[in-house]
């Protein structure tokens, strides 16, 4: 039976604390190794040496928790690339699994910011030129005392100016303005105001379409009555005296005009 010990292994997630490495964790995982493929046994030690190795992808996950993303979202993400970690790992290499699967959850948060932190998707090229050139400002200003030009930061990066335009274009993607900031140009008016709402009333064109083409076929004393009725808002009283009948026949021939309407329409669908 193996002993459960301790040691300290220095990462790079935290240099002046040292991750307190459970020894037995380290010769689960390498039991595991030895376990051929498809044996429940493997599967056990597994799952034994991600749940050993869990606090170190919580230690990783902290370091991305400023960014705007929940903890136990980034510890999720974390845990992913321990798992990749955990399966992927070769003890012949002669690397301590520590120092394997810190760059491998690094490289998987990473990963997680650049793939999903835009808002709008934003090609790879783009995405990297984006966070070189805003690397490269405050360098630049500093060293040509002002704000770089496009011009500037296409040489300094040894790339195009079109590129550089391009690259400072999309940072909208990747945080986008609130709705409650100022139009440019304009003193109070915010962008929420200039976006405009959903018009559910053109949802029921194609209604109005159809019920206008079916009213054209009632006789036309029907089609008078509905006119009066709902265009002109007159109530039946009003309606029966117009036209010399009483309210009563009135009700009437709304109730026809309304079945056969309904008839029309559904034959249609």
């Amino acid at each position: 039976m193996v002993s459960k010990t301790t040691s300290s292994v220095t990462t790079d997630v935290k240099e002046d604390q040292p991750f307190e490495i459970d020894d037995a964790a380290f010769e689960t995982l390498m039991a595991m190794s030895r376990c051929e493929p498809g044996d429940p046994e493997r599967a056990r030690l597994r799952d034994e040496a991600i749940e050993a190795y869990s606090p170190l992808a919580r230690r990783v996950a902290v370091r991305f928790q400023r960014r705007g993303e929940e903890l136990d979202d980034l510890m999720q993400v974390a845990l992913i690339g321990l798992i990749k970690a955990v399966d992927r790992f070769d003890a012949d290499r002669g690397v301590h699994f520590v120092h394997y699967a810190v760059p491998t959850m690094l490289g998987e948060l990473k990963r997680h910011f650049r793939d999903r932190g835009w808002t709008v998707r934003v090609n790879r090229g783009l995405q990297e030129l984006h966070l070189r050139i805003a690397k490269a400002v405050p360098q630049l200003s500093q060293e040509l005392q002002r704000t770089p030009s496009a011009a500037d930061l296409a040489d300094y990066l040894g790339v195009e100016e079109e590129d550089v335009l391009q690259g400072m274009q999309c940072a909208g993607a990747y945080a986008p303005r609130s709705l409650n900031d100022v139009v440019p140009g304009s003193d109070d008016t915010e962008l929420g105001e200039l976006v405009g709402a959903a018009d559910h009333q053109l949802e029921l064109v194609p209604d109005r379409m159809a019920l206008r083409e079916v009213v054209g076929r009632l006789p036309e004393r029907e089609r008078q009555i509905l006119k009066l009725r709902f265009m002109d808002n007159l109530t039946q009283s009003e309606i029966a005296a117009l036209i010399g009948v009483s309210q009563m026949h009135v009700s009437r021939l709304l109730a026809r005009a309304f079945a056969q309407l309904r008839e029309m329409l559904l034959a249609e669908e």
